[in-house]
């Protein structure tokens, strides 16, 4: 495997035993804060509401970096817009036009 990917076992085994970084650790601590604001809500948080709480909380977060974090642990907002636009309402007592059949 490790010729296959081209790394030395050495390097293979040591980043196999590395713990997490500051960063990935980080990210863990927040995802948790993301996943309560968004519990608090009911679920319907999106990304700049989670956000919102976030900052009041103390937290200093980027709005990419919710995003990302929201992403990978599956957690939506709900959106309550209509997915298309109505323009007009046929009345259906009227006949079809005769080019449409």
């Amino acid at each position: 495997m490790c010729k296959v990917l081209k790394v030395s076992a050495s390097g293979y085994y040591d980043w196999q035993c590395r713990a997490p970084s500051a960063r990935a650790l980080a990210d863990l601590v927040l995802t948790e804060a993301i996943r309560k604001a968004h519990q608090d809500s009911d679920e319907t948080y999106g990304m700049p509401r989670v956000r919102a709480e976030l900052r009041e909380a103390g937290h200093q977060v980027s709005r990419k970096r919710v995003a990302r974090l929201m992403r990978k642990a599956c957690i939506r907002g709900v959106s309550r817009r209509r997915g298309f636009t109505v323009t007009t309402e046929r009345d259906r007592r009227q006949r079809h036009a005769p080019d449409v059949g």
